[in-house]
C-alpha cells in the first residue's frame, strides 16, 4: 500500500484534524494521556490538531467542520463501536477499526467464541452469574482469572483458585457488566502490535504483580518489557501469524494489539484484541514500533495515513 506524503495528508484533512480523547469509561485518565501524546506528535509533524473530549455533552457539535479524527479513546463508549457509529452517521472519517469489529473486540466473550469457531486457540472459559456452580467451575477449570467481558486495562480482574475466591472475584467484577472466568495459563505473556496489515516485533511482559494489572501497565516502573521477546525465529513467526489471524478474524483494520499467553509446553493462547491501544509513555505499541525502527511521531503518522487510504472502505465493519 502506497503511503501518503505529508502534504497529501494535509490536503485530505482540510481545515484540521480532531483527536477524540477522554470519554466517560473507567479508562478515561489513560485516554487523556494517550490523546495528549498523539496531539503533541501530530503538532510536531506540522498538522493542525484540535483535541475534543467526548465526555463533553456537545462533543459532536465541536466536531462540526472536521472531516477526519484520530481516535485515542479507550474502553466502553469509545472503543466499542458506539463512537465509530456516531462518526459514520456524521460522515467523519476515523482511525482504526469500524463499528462491528470494535464492538466485537470489546466483548471478550464474543471474541473468544469467534476465535474458537475459526479454530484459533484461546483458554477455556465460562460466563459467570448469580446462578453459577462455583464448586463445579473451580473443579473443572482449576485456577482462573475472572474478567469483566467489556472492560479494558485489566479493570475489575482478579485471580481465583477456589470456589470461595471465584465467587468473590465475580462480586468484584460484576459492577462492570457481564463477567467470565478464564482458565489461568502459567507461562510467558506476550503482545503483538498490528499496524497496517503487518505484525510488529512481539513484546514479552514480566511483572512482580500477580498478573499484568492496571498498576503494572500504567504506573509501576518495575514492569519488564522484552523486545526482542526471546523467541526463536520460528516461534516469533508463529506468534505473529496467530496475532494476524486473530486480528483479521474479528474484522479489525488499521492498527491494534493482540495479547497472548504461552503455556509451559510452548503453545500460544489468544486473550484479547485491543482496537485502540494505549499511546502513553508506558504503552506497548510505541515500544514495538521503536524496535521496528519507527519513532512515536512516525507511528502516529502511519496510523493516520492508513485510515486516510482506507477511508473509502469504512462501512461499519
Amino acid at each position: 500500500m502506497a503511503e501518503l506524503a505529508l502534504n497529501d495528508i494535509t490536503s485530505r484533512i482540510g481545515s484540521g484534524l480532531a483527536v477524540l480523547l477522554g470519554g466517560n469509561s473507567a479508562e478515561r485518565e489513560v485516554s487523556l494521556r494517550s490523546g495528549a501524546a498523539v496531539v503533541e506528535a501530530l503538532e510536531r509533524v506540522g498538522l493542525a490538531v484540535t483535541a475534543i473530549d467526548t465526555a463533553d455533552a456537545d462533543w459532536m457539535v465541536k466536531l462540526s467542520g472536521f472531516s477526519h479524527c484520530f481516535l485515542a479513546l479507550h474502553g466502553p463508549g469509545g472503543e466499542d463501536g458506539t463512537v465509530q457509529g456516531a462518526l459514520e452517521c456524521l460522515g467523519v472519517n476515523y482511525t482504526g477499526s469500524g463499528v462491528m469489529a470494535s464492538a466485537l473486540a470489546m466483548d471478550k466473550l464474543r471474541c473468544k467464541l469467534l476465535w474458537l469457531g475459526c479454530g484459533l486457540s484461546t483458554p477455556k472459559f465460562v460466563e459467570l452469574d448469580e446462578h453459577s456452580d462455583w464448586q463445579g467451575i473451580a473443579r473443572e477449570l482449576g485456577e482462573v482469572i475472572v474478567k469483566p467481558a467489556c472492560e479494558g486495562s485489566s479493570i475489575g480482574m482478579s485471580r481465583a483458585s477456589s470456589a470461595g475466591e471465584l465467587e468473590a472475584a465475580w462480586q468484584l467484577a460484576r459492577p462492570y457488566g457481564r463477567v467470565f472466568a478464564e482458565q489461568w495459563i502459567s507461562g510467558g505473556e506476550y503482545t503483538v502490535a498490528v499496524l497496517d496489515g503487518e505484525a510488529l516485533p512481539a513484546i514479552r511482559l514480566e511483572t512482580d504483580a500477580e498478573f499484568y494489572d492496571f498498576n503494572a501497565k500504567y504506573i509501576s516502573d518495575s514492569t519488564r518489557y522484552h523486545c526482542p521477546a526471546g523467541l526463536t525465529d520460528s516461534e516469533e513467526e508463529e506468534l505473529r501469524q496467530l496475532a494476524l489471524k486473530a486480528f483479521d478474524a474479528v474484522g479489525c483494520r488499521g492498527w491494534g494489539r493482540v495479547d497472548v499467553m504461552r503455556d509451559e509446553r510452548g503453545r500460544f493462547y489468544l486473550l484479547e484484541v485491543n482496537t485502540v491501544p494505549g499511546m502513553t509513555d508506558h504503552s506497548l505499541v510505541p515500544m514495538a514500533a521503536k524496535q521496528a525502527g519507527m519513532d512515536f511521531d512516525q507511528l502516529v503518522l502511519k496510523i493516520l495515513r492508513s485510515s486516510l487510504v482506507n477511508g473509502d472502505a469504512q462501512d461499519g465493519g
